[in-house]
């Protein structure tokens, strides 16, 4: 049996397995103790209040586990697979501080393994501007894919208030950087008076060797607010 084990999967995959996978024990629980508190309470307002916190705790748990390291490497809809993860990001994070996300979506298909490097690297960009472009006013963040032959271009921008003076290289960039290292990707991260947007370009296959030409607009795609 532990041979097998070993043949399957290496060491860090192991432990990122059972990281997770404890991860996902302890989300349950949390959910089931609150669900138990708000069951043995006779007052409606307090149930209420933690039908909210298990409603919190839910969207945090489907981020997560969109964010898991898939058990193949299949080709799957990548444009399908950002919209899922937007949209539990958008609904755990952003909507309770005013903050619009808005995904411009073309399709286009990935391998499973690439396609979750890739949404690593855009919840990371969407938690940097939370933290650093709105203040309590919000505003809007926008994600658009565009792909060009055997490459896809990925930005993230926003319309926040951060100025270059407030932004500097955080664990956050770097593990972005390493992130796109990993996916032959080119990426760059720039603060202006309208917001930051960051640009990340790479091939959608992993042995693609030649350079990423100019990035063309496509006609075909759909616009999400969510």
């Amino acid at each position: 049996m532990r041979a097998v084990a070993s043949s399957t999967y290496s060491t860090s995959e192991v432990l990122l397995r059972e990281i997770t996978h404890r991860v996902n024990n302890e989300f349950a629980s949390a959910i089931q103790v609150v669900s138990y508190a708000a069951a043995k309470s006779p007052d409606r307002n307090v149930k209420a209040a933690l039908a909210g916190v298990m409603e919190q705790l839910h969207n945090f748990a489907r981020v997560h586990h969109a964010l898991q390291m898939p058990a193949g490497n299949d080709r799957i809809d990548a444009s399908a697979y950002l919209r899922d993860l937007c949209g539990s990001i958008s609904r755990s994070k952003l909507e309770n501080r005013n903050i619009k996300l808005v995904l411009v979506e073309r399709q286009f298909q990935m391998s499973s393994k690439r396609c979750w490097l890739l949404g690593m690297i855009v919840a990371e960009l969407i938690t940097n501007a939370v933290r650093h472009a709105f203040d309590q006013e919000g505003g809007t963040i926008r994600i658009e894919c565009r792909v060009s032959g055997e490459f896809v271009q990925c930005r993230v921008s926003d319309n926040g208030s951060a100025s270059t003076a407030h932004v500097r290289p955080g664990s956050g960039l770097r593990i972005i950087e390493a992130l796109a290292q990993i996916l032959d990707a080119d990426f760059q991260f720039n603060v202006g008076e309208d917001g930051s947007e960051s640009v990340l370009i790479l091939p959608i296959e992993q042995d693609r060797c030649d350079e990423p030409t100019s990035v063309r607009r496509a006609e075909n795609h759909a616009a999400h607010v969510l």
